[in-house]
């Protein structure tokens, strides 16, 4: 049976000044640093200040559920990891090699508080509809699901049904962060935001940048409707 382990003791918390340090630890990977690195505030301030989950209660039924659906270029999710205590940071630097949990794709069965594997685009948010769905089920209403994915994943059609449906379906517990980095390949009417409007949403757009805004908007009140929180960083180059 394949269980998570991090085979080190994890290092004390660290602190967001840290986080430069922790990415240059890990190569191999350098095309997908912007990838990286538009996700390294979201995933900060989520993890710093919004996320009911810790290393101590990463099995805990009441813990709050983060899905990393845009998992191609990892290394700024593995550096939050690695601050906040759920893996060691001594992992870091053999990121990518054969004998590391630490993949270009993060795996939800190698590492403790990651809950899925990801790295096939458009999996994540259907995911996390049928993880909010599944609590519902059970009568767990304190947990909230979180989702993280990039714009360009807003192509593929398993997406645009699962934000139909949560929104039809009151999915209150579900959160969606956006990263627009203007990667789609196809234009909206309205834009990004607008998409999720018209699905029933709560929806938000933020500077994905700045810490307190990015605050705010994750903790903005959204009763009986999903939110969406589109986190605009700069383009891709």
């Amino acid at each position: 049976m394949t269980t998570k382990t991090s085979t080190s003791t994890p290092a004390p918390a660290l602190g967001h000044q840290d986080l430069n340090r922790l990415l240059a630890m890990m190569t191999g990977d350098e095309k997908h640093g912007p990838a990286a690195t538009s996700t390294l505030d979201t995933l900060w301030v989520l993890y710093d200040r919004v996320l009911r989950v810790t290393p101590a209660t990463v099995d805990a039924r009441d813990r709050d559920r983060f899905l990393l659906s845009k998992g191609h270029g990892p290394m700024a999710y593995y550096a939050v990891l690695a601050a906040k205590g759920f893996l060691a940071v001594d992992l870091l630097p053999g990121f990518g090699s054969y004998d590391s949990p630490l993949g270009h794709h993060p795996d939800g069965t190698l590492l403790p508080g990651v809950e899925i594997g990801s790295g096939s685009l458009g999996h994540g948010l259907p995911l996390a509809v049928g993880t909010a769905l599944g609590l519902r089920a059970q009568g767990l209403d304190g947990p909230r699901v979180w989702v993280l994915i990039g714009d360009a994943e807003l192509d593929e059609g398993s997406n645009h049904e699962a934000l139909a449906f949560a929104g039809h379906a009151g999915l209150g517990q579900l959160h969606t962060v956006v990263i627009d980095n203007g990667s789609a390949s196809h234009g909206r009417p309205g834009g990004i935001a607008a998409r999720f409007e018209a699905a029933g949403w709560s929806v938000l757009t933020v500077d994905g940048r700045d810490h307190e805004a990015l605050y705010g908007a994750f903790t903005a009140p959204h009763e009986g409707v999903p939110l969406a929180v589109v986190a605009r960083v700069e383009p891709k180059s």
